[in-house]
């Protein structure tokens, strides 16, 4: 039976989501790694850290303050926000020692000179004060702080300086921003050999003179504010769901503080002053380094080839065959795209054909992430100018790209494209397309079952599958989900729509994963093999999580690769020994869902969009399909048993879920690359 501890277990997601951060962070420092790579690392630790405030942090304070009501009814622990607050701050730690042990000298030692912490050289005054007063300047609008409360309101994670002066005998309080949003973070000078990289903090820092002529100032500290991102919407909202989305958003940066980090050396009295004005009491007060917002580190402005990661150029398939379409040559076989290994220039050639394809008639697809440069939707913009209908599911709720989503779905309304929102308390986040053509006196479908989204933006650096097919069984029930989706409905009744092929949240996914699992028990029982592999970005949801226990204790092998968060504890006696979980970070972010059942050595495969977690299960429409093409099958077996070899990037999860090195004797096998050339060597010949 599943152990109690997966109930007990259902908080501690976030923490194991810090543990995937720490490993981001190993990144960065390992010598190994590339020296401009580490430098990106750094920045996506940073970004990663900044999301984790605005989205957990805000229920783990939630959380502690329900923990001291009493006869509350939720099972919480006590010590969930201060083991979260400990685990930050040692990886902070480390992230600073990284940065000023290990990057700076080493950039120094390649003749650029990152200004950190220190005072800008003197023969660069020039050139700085230039810059300061031709670009700085004008951005630059410093506040009262004793008027701050009326007049200022600091906005998410952007960037601040506090400035205590002198003005004769008044001593004062300024807040004067940092404006990385319009200009550079980073000011590069170049002296001959050497290159100077300065904060734009540091170019404002030594022109407050300018700003503040008959003052003395007497200390200068950077700080930012992190602001609670939840968007409040409830199923009883009325009105046009986009409509509420945009205030929504008005309201975002405006929402409660998580975080307030503040470089050290404040005055307690000053610190005190702030924290009221700026009505900081509930957040977490972190105190820092001198400089925030390091996820800026990915725009470094330094280029320096030997200093990066080898080019993989990008595998072009299927072949461009002269005087036949895509969809002919999908008509003749399925066919996979593994980006960003494989060009992602198929799938724009999917739907450029499609807005331009006489025979095609209707063009669906649903849109959860869209590019903000998006040649996908200003294909389907063409479709629908050139007389084909289109219809197009748009999903308002992805976190922080509601603003781009709402942009193209104007766009695309005023061109015709009928849109679609979803209801109010159900994402779709799945990630499917659908053509129909007519030849001759048949319909023809033609279609795109994917693991990530639609965006040609992420698919250069997020490994995904894509499943192109003409599979009319598939493709039919991908019709059905698109006919439901249209009547923007919750659904009431799982037998609503029956699925032979396609696996659907809120349907048949979670009973059908539940099944191939019994499955596998059954097998194990009778003494025959029995195993499951499965990949994932996040594992929490407790039911699925049980019944891989109760396999486990049958006997079923299960090996798990998850990305992120993993509420499952893997080898634990009586429990889980035949469990046992890793993680991989290299230079692409895995993204892909995997899940692959032995099946009495008649291999069951799926891909598909859903992660098993308890909003993709219960909240979200979700697409799992299965991969019928035994060369395909055969293709994906090959990716994850590389991946379930790597022993350069991987690391293994112990049963407190923390990062432990993958150990071996054996040759050095990076993943990544050997998917990379594994591809490279089946489809460049």
């Amino acid at each position: 039976m599943p152990d109690t501890r997966v109930e007990d277990a259902f908080f501690d997601r976030d923490l194991s989501w810090l543990t995937f951060n720490q490993r981001v962070l190993q990144e960065a420092g390992r010598t190994t790694v590339p020296l401009l790579e580490r430098i990106k690392f750094l920045s996506i630790y940073s970004s990663n850290l900044d999301e984790f405030y605005r989205v957990r942090m805000p229920v783990l304070l939630a959380l502690a303050k329900l923990s001291k009501k009493e006869n509350n009814s939720v099972k919480v622990d006590q010590s969930l926000l201060d083991r979260a607050n400990e685990a930050i701050q040692l990886q902070q730690q480390e992230y600073g020692r990284i940065l000023k042990a290990n990057i700076i000298p080493e950039l120094k030692s390649h003749h650029v000179q990152l200004i950190y912490d220190e005072k800008i050289p003197a023969q660069l005054d020039e050139e700085i004060e230039r810059y300061f007063l031709s670009q700085v300047l004008a951005f630059l609008q410093p506040v009262n702080l004793a008027e701050a409360k009326s007049s200022f309101f600091p906005n998410n994670n952007e960037l601040y300086l506090l400035i205590n002066l002198t003005e004769g005998t008044q001593e004062k309080t300024f807040i004067l921003n940092i404006p990385s949003n319009e200009l550079p973070r980073f000011y590069k000078v170049v002296k001959g050999d050497e290159t100077f990289i300065v904060f734009l903090d540091d170019i404002i820092r030594c022109n407050l003179k300018r700003l503040f002529k008959d003052a003395t100032i007497t200390g200068c500290f950077s700080f930012k504010i992190t602001r609670n991102a939840e968007i409040d919407l409830k199923d009883e909202y009325a009105g046009n769901l986009a409509e509420q989305i945009e205030k929504q958003l008005q309201k975002r940066d405006f929402g409660l503080a998580t975080r307030f980090l503040y470089q050290p050396g404040i005055p307690q009295a000053t610190l005190n002053l702030l924290t009221d004005k700026l009505n900081l009491q509930n957040a977490n007060l972190v105190e820092g380094g001198c400089y925030h917002n390091l996820k800026d580190f990915s725009s470094f402005p330094v280029s320096i080839a030997s200093l990066s990661n080898v080019s993989w150029p990008k595998i072009a398939y299927p072949p461009i065959v002269k005087d036949q379409s895509i969809f002919d040559q999908i008509l003749a076989r399925d066919i996979l795209i593994n980006p960003p290994y494989q060009s992602y220039d198929s799938v724009l050639r999917f739907f450029n054909e499609a807005a331009t394809n006489a025979d095609v008639e209707e063009v669906y697809v649903t849109l959860y992430r869209v590019a903000s440069d998006s040649k996908i939707v200003n294909a389907l913009i063409s479709a629908a100018k050139n007389g084909k209908k289109v219809f197009v599911l748009v999903e308002l709720k992805a976190r922080f790209d509601e603003a781009n989503n709402i942009k193209w779905a104007k766009k695309m309304k005023e061109a015709g494209v009928t849109i679609i929102y979803s209801v109010t308390a159900l994402k779709v986040h799945a990630k499917i397309a659908l053509v129909k053509r007519k030849t001759g006196l048949r319909t023809v479908y033609t279609g795109l079952f994917a693991t990530g989204n639609f965006n040609e933006t992420t698919a250069n650096f997020y490994t995904d599958h894509i499943l192109m097919t003409a599979h009319q069984g598939m493709l039919r029930e991908m019709e059905l989900v698109f006919i439901f989706l249209a009547k923007r409905e919750k659904p009431t009744n799982p037998d609503l729509i029956r699925f032979n092929y396609l696996l659907v949240a809120q349907f048949n996914l979670q009973q059908a994963f539940l099944a191939l699992i019994e499955r596998e028990i059954a097998e194990a029982q009778q003494a025959r093999p029995a195993s499951i592999i499965i990949k994932l970005n996040n594992l929490e949801e407790k039911i699925l999580i049980g019944k891989l226990y109760e396999a486990s204790q049958a006997g079923v092998k299960i090996q798990l690769i998850v990305r992120g968060i993993c509420r499952l504890e893997p080898g634990v006696k009586g429990l889980s020994e035949n469990i046992t979980a890793r993680r991989i970070v290299d230079r692409y972010l895995e993204h892909g869902r995997i899940f692959v059942f032995h099946n009495g050595g008649k291999e069951e495969i799926y891909l598909g969009s859903a992660d098993w977690m308890n909003r993709n299960i219960y909240r979200r429409i979700e697409v799992c399909f299965p991969v019928l093409d035994q060369e395909i099958r055969d293709e994906i077996k090959s990716v994850i048993n590389l991946q379930l070899a790597d022993n350069v990037q991987a690391v293994a999860l112990d049963k407190d879920l923390n990062n432990v090195p993958v150990v071996t004797k054996g040759e050095p096998e990076q993943s990544q690359y050997r998917i990379y050339q594994f591809l490279k060597s089946k489809y460049e010949k």
